[in-house]
């Protein structure tokens, strides 16, 4: 639906998911909506590539404060585990998957980027930035495994402890993403460098990932 915060898109043989709301905070409709659009991807059965992209200045900001501020109990946790659930979708989704961070990437809408397979930052323009110890606030431990798994050591106690904000060649540079590109480019340079994982049988990335990736996701139920 056009009002979604989350649209999907076929680009020849990609699937292009859009991340559609000017700043694409983590709310409970946001989560839905990217369920939803991965469930329609993984229905088609083909393994065809997938890339998120956000609009405007932002890929994510992260989570929506006034949404979590809003939550009472246990319903806090139960949200923040969900969103983690989202993240671990993506990061053994049985098609290859890649980043087309478009502008700032904050918070959980950071790791959301970490959790694809391939990475590309746009070059002239936003942040990847882990801000939570400027917040006050500590991370699910799935998030501390996904950063840990994705990011360099060194990079890790960087982003964690500082809330360093990294431009794309930072970033690059650092080991966060695998290439910048100019704004009207980061798209197709994302399909560029998602097409090596191309051509595999769905089945067999499910299972990859899923050996891959089992000490991130275990975190999960901790």
């Amino acid at each position: 639906m056009a009002d979604d915060p989350v649209r999907l898109e076929r680009l020849d043989d990609v699937h292009v998911v859009r991340l559609d709301r000017p700043e694409n905070l983590f709310d409970e409709s946001f989560v839905a909506s990217f369920h939803a659009a991965l469930d329609t991807v993984e229905a088609a059965g083909d393994a065809a590539p997938v890339v998120t992209i956000g609009g405007g200045k932002s890929y994510s900001n992260g989570f929506d404060l006034q949404y979590l501020g809003s939550l009472r109990g246990d319903a806090l946790w139960q949200f923040v585990e969900r969103a983690c659930g989202l993240l671990a979708r993506v990061l053994t989704f049985p098609a290859p998957t890649v980043a087309a961070v478009n502008g700032h990437a904050f918070g959980i809408g950071g790791m959301l980027a970490l959790a694809h397979d391939v990475r590309v930052m746009r070059d002239d323009r936003g942040w990847f930035c882990l801000p939570e110890v400027d917040l006050g606030l500590s991370f699910h431990p799935f998030m501390q495994a996904l950063i840990a798994a994705r990011l360099p050591s060194a990079t890790v106690q960087e982003a964690v402890l500082t809330g360093r904000r990294y431009d794309g060649g930072a970033a690059q540079a650092a080991g966060i993403v695998h290439a910048t590109a100019a704004a009207g480019d980061v798209l197709a340079r994302a399909i560029e460098l998602v097409q090596p994982y191309t051509g595999k049988q769905a089945a067999v990335l499910a299972t990859l990932k899923a050996q891959l990736h089992g000490p991130v996701v275990s975190a999960l139920s901790t």
